[in-house]
């Protein structure tokens, strides 16, 4: 099992710059991952300034050399997903193929979302990952869904990783649609229930996807033993936006035993 960090880009020490230093701190402490919340306004709420986080990714890369970035998870129906086919592959070569890009439908009371059900989003995120998919072959790609279209459509610069950028899913996993989209792509990194009322992920829930498909599966809770005992292949600890000296804190901890 490995370890990883999840925080938002958002607040006093969370700048690129600030983000950078606690990507070295992560990877000075054993932490395998460092992982940004994707945000334009942190969780709608405006008192505190958030930075870009794919470009706090860059910097995260500069700064380190061993430890997995990546977003935990970017909104794609907010964003053009041959943007984010570009920009995932700069930085899987900026970070020398220690990318990952974890996606979601997003919340559609996003300011910025466009105004669409989540059954709409649910579409334009499938469009979009399959967009992203064949564009980082590096072939030319034709594409016409109900919401995006290419027509021959070429970027040549392919990704570090093989066979492509892992791609893990967010979003709730009792819903059928995203259970399948999970097992579709590379990994999870979804949650259980609703928001309004969320629920343990359990090893028996690990087990359950994996007897459905190898993947990665990243996991949070009390008892990370028995996660890796079910086959989680990440623990993740979230870092609620914190003063610097209180994150470090945490970080300087280590990874949980197991």
């Amino acid at each position: 099992m490995k370890f990883s960090v999840t925080v938002g880009a958002v607040g006093a020490g969370r700048d690129p710059r600030g983000l950078a230093e606690l990507a070295r701190a992560v990877e000075d402490c054993g932490w395998d991952a460092l992982f940004l919340e994707d945000y334009l306004v942190y969780q709608g709420d405006a008192s505190q300034p958030t930075y870009d986080p794919w470009i706090c990714l860059a910097a995260m890369a500069m700064a380190t050399e061993r430890i997995r970035i990546g977003t935990t998870v970017t909104p794609l129906p907010r964003r053009r997903p041959w943007k984010v086919a570009a920009e995932a592959v700069a930085l899987d070569h900026l970070s020398n193929g220690r990318f990952v890009l974890g996606v979601g439908i997003g919340d559609p009371g996003d300011p910025f979302m466009e105004g669409n059900s989540p059954k709409v989003l649910a579409e334009m995120l499938d469009e979009g990952l399959e967009l992203i998919d064949r564009l980082w072959t590096g072939q030319p790609v034709s594409f016409t869904g109900k919401h995006y279209r290419l027509d021959g459509v070429q970027l040549t610069a392919r990704p570090v990783q093989r066979p492509r950028i892992p791609i893990w899913v967010g979003g709730n996993f009792l819903v059928p649609t995203v259970r399948r989209r999970i097992l579709r792509w590379d990994g999870s990194c979804a949650y259980k229930g609703s928001t309004d009322a969320p629920q343990r992920i359990t090893p028996a829930d690990v087990r359950g996807l994996l007897a459905e498909r190898d993947i990665a599966v990243k996991v949070s809770g009390v008892d990370p033993a028995a996660f890796a005992a079910a086959g989680a292949t990440w623990w993740g600890r979230w870092i609620p936006p914190l003063s610097v000296d209180e994150t470090l804190a945490i970080v300087r901890q280590g990874p949980p035993p197991i």
